[in-house]
């Protein structure tokens, strides 16, 4: 097994959210760049690191190409593969300061109802570890260079694909970019749009890491309240009229899971026309609807032109992947390429390759059908059971989508007390209040609630969650 000097070992958590070709890439980087491992220094065999850490020799294939493909490693034929004697590292640091090799896997579980979270317990690793090791039996020369900006064209016309029979939405390949997850969508669309001073619509309450990558740019914020239709459309027209661009979750908003209703996508279409204005569409959790019919996409519908499309993987994968895209209206393709090339030059091909294998060969549609129902089932255990511990002290009902349950406890204290003493229990549900723009002064109760994530809350573990939860805030 690969040890740093001071003989700590390479674990594998099998709980992490993270693939273990993933895991381990990170590890040996770390110990690279830590100075664990030396310039020169032989790394193990492939079979027998595979067999110390009771995983496919694919798996450790897919990580030792892709440390080569990034200069870290070198092969040497029967000598084996060492770390590359080229690299020029950063003088040494006293032993303790050096990182540790090993991981703590309690420290990686995510606490009970924690947001921003898929299943990570169903998520199909085996098969995910067999397409890694496939792509890596294929590496070759055409990997070396800087990637295509936009992202692997086999990706995005398999994303092209997926969101023509899923979401209705007609592109082409050419018009989506890979991105480093929903808020690099998010900064390229400003970068394309906006100049400093100009105003965006912003959900209120709507998803809190958009507000902070929005605060973080010259830009005025334009906090619209949301109703049980949705967006306010008509109090967004009087208060901010010249707004630039509207940033929306329509077919679940994010945080109350109400969806826009036709009327509002209507007038939200007719102002950016009107306005010369544009919308990003947040479709973060469009596959996860458990009661009729999936509400369309804002870009599907008549109209949709002037709409920019983000999807990520972070929800229907796991969010270690950090890759999202984005559908471009065909007249944006062009400056965002040049966009990307000035911000980062693309993303790295491997895992891209790795989706676009899953997708093409039919397993996310798969996994989304498996996600879906067990996501009903364990959001139904975890109603059940918060309704037989509160009985009349809590408020919630299910909307017919999402991930999560809001749910309000009408005469108890503030939702963030609630939810520092639910984290002293154990449990991590979000304040609502948290995702508001607006003073708390110009609030009402409504604006108090826990965010209480059901997606790695077994059926079995409900009521001892549910019994906690009761516990902590009562």
């Amino acid at each position: 097994m690969i040890k740093a000097r001071k003989g700590a070992p390479v674990r594998i958590d099998r709980r992490s959210a993270l693939s273990i070709h993933q895991q381990l890439y990170d590890r040996i980087r770390a110990a690279i760049a830590g100075g664990q491992l030396a310039p020169g220094e032989r790394l193990p065999a492939t079979r027998s690191l595979a067999a110390q850490l009771d995983v496919a020799r694919g798996t450790v294939d897919a990580a030792y190409a892709r440390l080569m493909g990034e200069g870290y490693l070198v092969a040497r034929g029967q000598a084996g593969t060492i770390v590359s004697p080229a690299l020029r590292m950063p003088a040494a640091s006293a032993p303790a300061a050096r990182p540790s090799l090993s991981l703590d896997p309690d420290a990686a579980a995510p606490l009970p109802l924690r947001m921003g979270l898929p299943a990570l317990d169903l998520f199909p690793r085996t098969l995910w570890s067999r397409l890694a090791a496939r792509e890596a039996r294929r590496f070759s020369g055409t990997n070396l260079p800087y990637p295509d900006p936009m992202g692997l064209p086999a990706l995005r016309e398999a994303i092209a694909g997926y969101l023509a029979v899923s979401r209705g939405i007609a592109c082409e390949a050419g018009q989506i970019a890979i991105t480093h997850g929903y808020q690099a969508a998010l900064n390229l669309t400003a970068t394309l749009l906006l100049k400093p001073g100009d105003a965006v619509w912003l959900e209120d309450p709507g998803y809190r890491f958009a507000r902070i990558a929005l605060e973080a740019l010259p830009l005025r914020i334009a906090p619209i309240p949301v109703d049980g239709e949705g967006l306010r459309v008509d109090y967004a027209r009087r208060h901010f009229p010249r707004a630039r661009l509207a940033v929306v979750t329509p077919a679940h908003q994010s945080p109350l899971g109400v969806c826009l209703s036709l009327p509002r996508r209507q007038a939200l279409l007719e102002w950016a026309a009107e306005q010369g204005a544009f919308i990003l569409e947040d479709d973060y959790d469009c596959e996860f609807h458990y009661d009729g019919h999936k509400p369309p996409a804002l870009k599907s519908i008549p109209g949709g032109g002037r709409v920019f499309y983000a999807g990520s993987f972070s929800k229907t994968l796991f969010p270690g992947l950090r890759l999202g895209y984005l559908v471009l209206p065909p007249a944006f393709v062009d400056a965002a390429r040049n966009a990307i090339r000035r911000l980062d030059r693309g993303e790295a091909g491997f895992e891209q390759a790795i989706i676009a294998a899953f997708i093409a060969q039919g397993h996310f549609a798969r996994h989304l059908r498996r996600m879906r129902t067990h996501y009903k089932a364990r959001r139904q255990a975890l109603a059940d059971a918060l309704a037989r511990q509160f009985g009349g002290d809590i408020q919630f009902s299910l909307s017919p989508g999402g991930l999560h349950i809001l749910a309000r406890f009408p005469g108890h204290r503030s939702d963030t007390d609630m939810a520092g003493r639910a984290r002293s229990h154990g449990l991590e549900p979000s304040p609502l209040s948290s995702q508001f723009l607006s003073p708390p002064s110009i609030r009402h109760e409504a604006g108090q609630g826990l965010l209480l994530s059901f997606t790695n809350v077994s059926e079995k573990a409900a009521s001892g969650i549910a019994a906690r939860l009761r516990k902590a805030i009562s």
